[in-house]
C-alpha cells in the first residue's frame, strides 16, 4: 500500500486479522502496518510504462532483500523460531506469483504473518495451575485438612498414654494397625504439601512447583518428617525382652511396667524404651493445627469445639504426668504417695518382687490401669477448674511441686480458653439477643406513648415478620463493605425478579440495569399496612414481587394487585407530582421493590434509548393518579340513547359551549320543531294582551316601607333598601328578593304549553341544566356581593380619613332649604348625610 506522508511516499504492508473472544465470536479487527519502503525500488515514471508493475517490483525486492528485512525487524521479534509444518508465505502467493513455496518457514514469513503467538487474545485469562498442583482452597484440600486434624488429636491422646503407662503397641495387633495407618496418612500429607499452593507475602497465589518445594522445605518439612517416623518398628526390638521378663512374674497379673528412662538409656536392654519415649515427638503434628488455625477460626462452632478439645487434651497430658510421678515415687519405695493410698482404698495393694537380673525390686499388683488413669484425670480436672476436693491429694514433694505448677498453668489456660468460649457464644447468640432487645424496645415504646392495642399488635407483627425475612441483617451496611462494581452486581442479583419478569427492562443494557438496580429499595409489608393514603404524593414506582394488595377508593375496592403488578404514576409522561386518588393496603405479607421518581427520571434522562423502550413497554397495572367515576347502569344507557339521537343534530361552534348558550340553543331547536304551533299561540297572545307600557320604575322614598307593584308582579312587593350608599344592596336576602322580582318582571308572558312530542328524558336534562345555571348565577352573585363589600369597606375607610373631625359625630340640623338632608347609617356602621329626595332605581325589562 502506497501512502504519501508529508510529500514523501511510503510503502506499507497492511495486514488485517480478526480477534475473537472466549465464545469464538469476532469482536475486533487487528490492522498491522509495516514499513517496507527500504525494500521497494523507486517508482517508475509515467514515461517508462514498459517496466515491471508495482507489485512485481515489490515481490522482487522482497525476495532479494530478505536479510535486510529480517535484520530490520529482528528487534521486534526476538523469539522467532523456524518451523517445518507450514509456510506462511502462502498469504502472499496470490499477490506475489513469482515467489516459490518453501517447506521451511523463514523468519521473514513468520514476521509477515499473524500467527496465534503474535495476535492478541480478546478474552479473560483464567488462572492456570500445573496439573499436579493442588489449590490450597479447593474442596478436596479442605476435607483433607479436617481429616488430618482428627488424626492429630488421636495422636496427641494416644502417644502420652502409651508412654506413661508403658502400653506396648507391638502386643496389641489392632492398635499397631491403627498407628501404622495413621503414620501412612501423615506421610501422604507430606507428599501433598510438596504439591499445594500457598499465599505469598504479596497476597498472590504461588503455583510454581519449585517455589512451593523450597518454601515447604524451609518451613515445616523437618517437623512433619520427625512426627511421621515409624517408632513402632523400633519398639519391636524390645518385644523379646518384655516376654522374657514377664515369664518370671506371676501369671494372670495385668499391670504396667515403668522403668526410669535415665537408667534404661545406659542399660544394654533399654534401647527399646528409648524409642518408645521418642513417640512423644509425634506431638509435633499439632503444628499442623497451629498453621491452619486461621482457617478454622472462620467457623464459630468449630472454634468452640477446638477450644474445648484442647482444654481436655491438656488435662489428659497432665493426668499422664501425674501418674508417672506417682509411679516413680512408688518404685523408689515411697509408700505414702497417691498410688499407695489408691491401692489401699481399692483393696488392691502393691507388692515388691526381686528378680535375678536387676538389683532393685519390681513393683507388682496394685489397681488396674483404668482405675489409675481415671483417678489421675479426675485430680487434674478438679485442680484446673477449682481447688480440688481433697480425696486425691499431693503427698510427696514431687507431687506437691507438680500440683503448684499445674494450678498456675490451669489458671492461665482457664482464663484464656473460657474467655474465648464466652466471646464465641456471644457472637453465636448475638442475633437472638439483638432480636429480643428490639422487641423489648418496641414494647416499652408502646407503653410509654400509650399506643392503642390494635396498632401495637400491628407493629409487633410487622417487626416479627421483618426479622424473619432479614434475620437482623442490614442490607445497606453489608453493601457498603463492597466496592462500587461489586455492589452493582449484588443489586442486580437482588432485583433479578423485577428485571426478568417485566418486558420494560428487556432492552436495557448492562450499564442501565446496574444504574437502576443501585436505586431500587426492597420493603416488606404486613397485612393491613397502608402503603398510600388518599391525597398523598406519588413519588415512587412499586413492583410487587410477592403478596397481594387492594386499592380502595371511596370505601370501595376498585382493584386487587398481585405478583408481577406495577402501581404508581407515569412519571415519564406527567412532569408534575400527582396525588393519590385511592388507598393502597396490603392483604398479605408483601415484598415490594420500589424506585423513587427522581432516581428513575435521572436514569431515563441519561439513557434516552432505554427511556423510549421503557415508556412503550411498561405496563402500569394501576395508576393512582386517576380517579374512577362510578355511574349507574341506567345513566349509562340513557347517555347512549342521547348520543345516538345527537348524531344527526348540527354541532355547536366553539363559542356555543357556554351553559346559557346551550340552553337557548335547546329552546331554538324545540321551537324549530313546532314552529306552526308557536306562531298560532303568539298571535292569540298578541290579540288578548294589553297595550305596551313603559318600563317599570321603582320609587323608594324615605319613610316608605314598600312600593306596590302588584299590578306588574302579581302581588309581589319590593322592599326598600335600608342603605343609601351608592345604591348598593346590603344583604344577600334582599338581593334574592330583587332578583326574584326582576325575574317575575321578565316572565310576564304566559308560558307556552309543553309540546307532547318531546321525550321525558330531554325535559329532565333541560331542568337539570336550568338548575345548574341557577346555581352558577347564585355563586356569581355571592362573589359579586363579596367584592362589593370589600369596596364599601375601602370607600368607608377613605371617607373617614378625608372627612374633617367631628363631622361624623354630630348630626346635621339644617332644614332651611330643600332638599333636606338626613343622617343615615350604612352597613359599615358609619353615619353619613343623605338627601331626602327619593332615589329612583330604574329596572328595564328585557324584551
Amino acid at each position: 500500500m502506497l501512502v504519501w506522508f508529508a510529500e514523501t511516499p511510503l510503502w506499507l504492508l497492511l495486514q488485517i486479522a480478526p480477534i475473537k473472544n472466549e465464545r469464538d465470536l469476532v469482536v475486533l479487527f487487528l490492522l498491522t502496518f509495516r514499513d517496507i519502503t527500504a525494500l521497494k525500488q523507486p517508482i517508475e515514471s509515467e514515461d517508462n510504462k514498459g517496466g515491471l508493475s508495482k507489485f512485481a517490483k515489490l515481490a522482487r525486492s522482497v525476495t532479494r532483500s530478505r536479510s535486510v528485512l529480517v535484520s530490520q525487524f529482528s528487534s521486534h521479534l526476538p523469539n522467532l523460531k523456524e518451523t517445518t509444518k507450514q509456510s506462511n508465505l502462502a498469504h502472499f502467493s496470490s499477490h506475489l506469483p513469482n515467489l516459490k513455496e518453501t517447506t521451511k518457514q523463514s523468519n521473514l514469513a513468520h514476521m509477515m504473518s499473524l500467527n496465534s503467538d503474535v495476535m492478541p487474545q480478546y478474552r479473560q485469562e483464567a488462572p492456570k495451575t500445573p496439573p499436579h498442583i493442588l489449590l490450597h482452597y479447593c474442596a478436596f484440600k479442605a476435607i483433607w485438612d479436617w481429616i488430618i486434624l482428627c488424626l492429630t488429636f488421636y495422636t496427641a491422646i494416644m502417644v502420652p498414654y502409651n508412654v506413661a503407662f508403658k502400653n506396648k503397641t507391638s502386643e496389641d495387633v489392632s492398635l499397631l494397625v491403627v498407628d501404622s495407618i495413621v503414620d501412612v496418612i501423615f506421610f501422604i500429607d507430606i507428599v501433598l504439601n510438596f504439591h499445594t499452593t500457598f499465599v505469598g507475602p504479596g497476597g498472590e497465589v504461588v503455583s510454581d512447583p519449585k517455589v512451593i518445594r523450597m518454601n515447604y522445605l524451609k518451613s515445616w518439612f523437618i517437623i512433619d518428617l520427625l512426627s511421621c517416623l515409624p517408632y513402632d518398628v523400633f519398639n519391636a526390638f524390645d518385644h523379646d525382652e518384655d516376654v522374657s521378663s514377664s515369664s518370671t512374674t506371676t501369671s494372670g497379673v495385668d499391670c504396667g511396667k515403668l522403668v526410669d528412662v535415665e537408667d534404661d538409656i545406659f542399660d544394654e536392654n533399654g534401647i527399646g524404651s528409648l524409642f518408645s519415649a521418642l513417640k512423644v515427638v509425634r506431638l509435633l503434628r499439632l503444628g499442623r493445627v497451629v498453621r491452619k488455625l486461621d482457617r478454622y477460626l472462620e467457623y464459630g462452632a468449630a472454634m468452640l469445639i477446638l477450644l474445648l478439645c484442647f482444654y481436655m487434651l491438656v488435662a489428659h497430658w497432665l493426668a499422664c504426668i501425674w501418674y508417672s510421678i506417682g509411679r516413680s515415687d512408688a518404685d523408689n519405695g515411697v509408700q505414702y504417695s497417691w498410688l499407695w493410698k489408691l491401692a489401699n482404698v481399692t483393696q488392691s495393694p502393691y507388692s515388691y518382687i526381686w528378680s535375678n537380673d536387676s538389683n532393685s525390686p519390681e513393683l507388682i499388683n496394685g489397681p488396674s490401669r483404668k482405675t489409675m488413669y481415671v483417678t489421675a484425670l479426675y485430680f487434674t480436672m478438679t485442680c484446673m477448674t477449682s481447688v480440688g476436693f481433697g480425696n486425691v491429694a499431693a503427698e510427696t514433694d514431687n507431687e506437691k511441686i507438680f500440683t503448684i505448677c499445674m494450678m498456675i498453668i490451669a489458671a492461665l489456660l482457664y482464663a484464656t480458653i473460657f474467655g474465648h468460649v464466652t466471646t464465641i457464644i456471644q457472637q453465636m447468640t448475638s442475633a437472638t439477643a439483638k432480636y429480643h432487645d428490639m422487641l423489648n424496645n418496641v414494647r416499652e415504646f408502646m407503653k410509654l406513648h400509650e399506643v392503642p392495642k390494635a396498632l401495637s399488635e400491628r407493629v409487633m407483627d410487622y417487626v416479627v415478620s421483618t426479622w424473619a425475612m432479614t434475620k437482623g441483617l442490614d442490607t445497606d451496611k453489608v453493601l457498603n463493605y463492597c466496592p462500587k462494581d461489586m455492589k452493582a452486581d449484588i443489586c442486580v442479583h437482588l432485583n433479578r425478579k423485577v428485571f426478568n419478569e417485566h418486558p420494560a427492562f428487556r432492552l436495557a443494557s448492562d450499564g442501565c440495569l446496574r444504574a437502576l438496580a443501585m436505586h431500587f429499595t426492597m420493603s416488606h409489608s404486613a397485612p393491613g399496612d397502608l402503603l398510600y393514603h388518599t391525597g398523598e404524593s406519588i413519588d415512587s414506582l412499586c413492583f410487587i414481587v410477592t403478596g397481594s394488595l387492594e386499592v380502595i377508593q371511596d370505601d370501595e375496592v376498585v382493584a386487587i394487585l398481585g405478583k408481577g403488578d406495577v402501581f404508581g404514576d407515569s412519571f415519564w409522561k406527567d412532569t408534575a407530582i400527582g396525588q393519590s386518588a385511592a388507598n393502597v393496603r396490603a392483604l398479605t405479607y408483601c415484598d415490594l421493590h420500589t424506585i423513587k421518581r427522581d432516581k428513575l427520571l435521572e436514569v431515563l434522562d441519561f439513557y434516552q434509548a432505554f427511556a423510549n423502550s421503557f415508556a412503550r413497554n411498561l405496563i402500569l397495572t394501576y395508576n393512582l393518579r386517576h380517579r374512577l367515576i362510578f355511574r349507574k347502569v341506567a345513566d349509562v344507557r340513557r347517555e347512549k340513547e342521547l348520543a345516538e339521537r345527537r348524531k344527526n343534530e348540527p354541532q355547536l361552534d366553539q363559542n356555543q359551549d357556554h351553559l346559557v348558550r346551550k340552553i337557548f340553543s335547546k329552546f331554538r331547536r324545540d321551537r324549530a320543531q313546532h314552529q306552526q304551533q308557536q306562531q298560532q299561540q303568539q298571535q292569540q297572545q298578541q290579540q288578548s294582551a294589553p297595550p305596551p307600557q313603559p318600563p317599570a320604575i321603582l320609587d323608594v322614598e324615605r319613610g316608605d316601607s314598600s312600593t306596590d307593584i302588584a299590578g306588574r308582579t302579581g302581588g309581589t312587593h319590593l322592599r326598600k333598601i335600608d342603605s343609601y350608599d351608592s345604591g348598593i344592596l346590603r344583604s344577600e336576602q334582599k338581593l334574592n328578593e330583587v332578583s326574584s322580582c326582576g325575574l317575575m318582571l321578565y316572565s310576564q308572558p304566559p308560558p307556552t304549553p309543553v309540546p307532547a312530542g318531546i321525550a321525558a328524558a330531554e325535559y329532565k336534562e333541560l331542568l337539570a341544566n336550568i338548575m345548574d345555571f341557577k346555581v352558577d348565577v347564585k355563586l356569581e352573585v355571592q362573589r359579586l356581593n363579596q367584592k362589593v363589600g370589600r369596596m364599601e369597606e375601602l370607600l368607608t375607610e377613605i371617607m373617614s380619613r378625608l372627612s374633617p373631625p367631628g363631622q361624623n359625630s354630630t348630626s346635621s340640623t339644617a332644614s332651611q332649604s330643600p332638599p333636606q338632608e338626613v343622617e343615615a347609617t350604612d352597613i359599615t356602621g358609619v353615619q353619613q348625610v343623605r338627601p331626602t329626595e327619593p332615589i329612583r332605581i330604574y329596572r328595564y325589562m328585557i324584551p
